[in-house]
């Protein structure tokens, strides 16, 4: 059965309902942050908001301090959700480098001979606002990472406009969730100031209608102090975060930008003017994931793996040596074809000698002049033929071939013979 996208993930997120949300591998904090947020609210609509909605004229007017509290939570939760649960950005990672960009350099030594291994350009430069912006090649996801793209360690994806990972919100935080990441930070900043007033505006509440000092109304509602304590530290948190989130948007940097480019004195090429920087952050239009966690696994063909540098040497060393080893064994099959063809021409010369000597008395003797002249001219043409022929280097098989002049000088020196054989029979 086909597998779903999500089913063969290799980065280290989660997955709920069949890879409809995606979490990070540290989505359990989650229940720390839900935790630290329900269970303020749910005190302080128990222990004072309840007491409050008669407070207010007219009489039920303080039922919109109780709503208020709880519609605002549903609103910090839902942004909570809507950055922890969706795709951050993540770029889908390569199966294989890309083609473009390989090279090979032959200057890697191996066995003491020079031999060809692959290399790959780790950086290149890419034009932004009409300024060279360098990029690198990520290993991991075999991806030429795009300008302000990082590879999150804990998530093992790369991310468009990384801005950080964070552990509250179980989630990489980069251009798809940032948004909802800076509004979830600001409204619970809001959140804390309006438990805080409220609690405070309870303890004012108790002072006037029991004529009682600031201590007594503290120990009659201890709820509202706990609060007030818990949300005044909580402030140093979110409301900082806030404020430096703020300045992060309008001069559109990331944190990951401003914490590894601070001492750089770098120009910042993305920055558009404090009130672009704002529209691109909360008022473009989001972008599509570019990953179907839900669609089929497409089987791709498979693909000859790239040789490694040890492979492409001994491949090279290998062809080499297979291409010297053919060379010189041409090299002695034409040595021992002309040394064969010699013992012939020897042996014919030898045979029609003694033929000449044991037949001398019956002719005359210019006739085996004759024929040493006939033979001594086709030896040194087959001796030439031989000489000038050339094999041929680049063939892999170790045959070799006689040239179509051989057999004919064979024929004519046949042909000599009988030739001389005939004479003598007519003398």
């Amino acid at each position: 059965m086909a597998k779903r996208v999500y089913q063969v993930w290799q980065g280290s997120n989660k997955f709920f309902l069949h890879g409809r949300f995606i979490f990070g591998p540290d989505a359990k904090s989650l229940l720390v942050t839900l935790l630290l947020i329900i269970v303020p609210v749910t005190i302080f609509c128990a222990l004072v908001a309840r007491h409050l909605r008669h407070e207010f004229s007219p009489y039920n007017a303080g039922y919109a301090v109780l709503v208020a509290a709880i519609a605002f939570t549903i609103y910090v939760l839902l942004l909570l959700f809507l950055t922890s649960a969706r795709d951050p950005g993540i770029i889908p990672r390569n199966s294989h480098p890309p083609e473009g960009e390989i090279r090979y350099d032959s200057s890697v030594e191996a066995g003491g001979r020079h031999t060809p291994s692959l290399q790959f350009p780790r950086t290149k430069e890419v034009m932004v606002n009409g300024i060279a912006v360098k990029v690198k090649y990520c290993e991991t996801c075999m991806i030429y990472r795009p300008p302000r793209c990082s590879h999150c360690s804990i998530c093992n994806n790369c991310v468009e406009r990384f801005d950080h990972h964070c552990p509250w919100v179980g989630q990489c935080v980069g251009l798809r969730n940032y948004r909802f990441f800076f509004m979830f930070v600001s409204s619970s900043t809001l959140l804390c100031i309006y438990v805080f007033a409220m609690s405070a505006f309870y303890i004012k509440v108790l002072m006037d209608n029991q004529n009682d000092t600031v201590w007594k109304a503290m120990k009659e509602s201890p709820a509202s102090v706990i609060l007030m304590v818990y949300c005044f530290i909580s402030l140093w948190f979110v409301g900082g975060l806030t404020g430096f989130h703020l300045y992060l948007i309008s001069t559109n940097q990331t944190t990951y930008e401003n914490f590894r480019y601070r001492a750089d004195n770098r120009i910042n090429v993305y920055d558009r003017g404090c009130v672009n920087n704002f529209l691109e952050v909360f008022c473009s239009k989001i972008k599509p994931s570019k990953n179907k966690f839900r669609a089929y696994v497409e089987e791709e063909v498979q693909r000859p793996p790239l040789a490694s540098t040890h492979q492409a040497a001994a491949a090279a060393a290998e062809e080499e040596d297979l291409n010297a080893d053919t060379r010189e064994k041409v090299e002695d099959d034409l040595g021992i074809g002309e040394d064969l063809l010699k013992i012939s021409q020897r042996r014919n010369i030898e045979e029609i000698d003694g033929e000449l000597c044991d037949r001398g008395s019956n002719g005359p003797h210019h006739n085996s002049s004759e024929v040493d002249s006939v033979l001594d001219s086709d030896f040194r043409s087959l001796t030439i033929q031989a000489e000038t022929r050339h094999p041929s280097w680049g063939r892999r098989s170790s045959s070799w071939e006689i040239a179509p002049e051989v057999p004919a000088t064979n024929s004519r020196v046949t042909e000599s013979r009988s030739h001389v054989t005939a004479r003598e029979a007519n003398h």
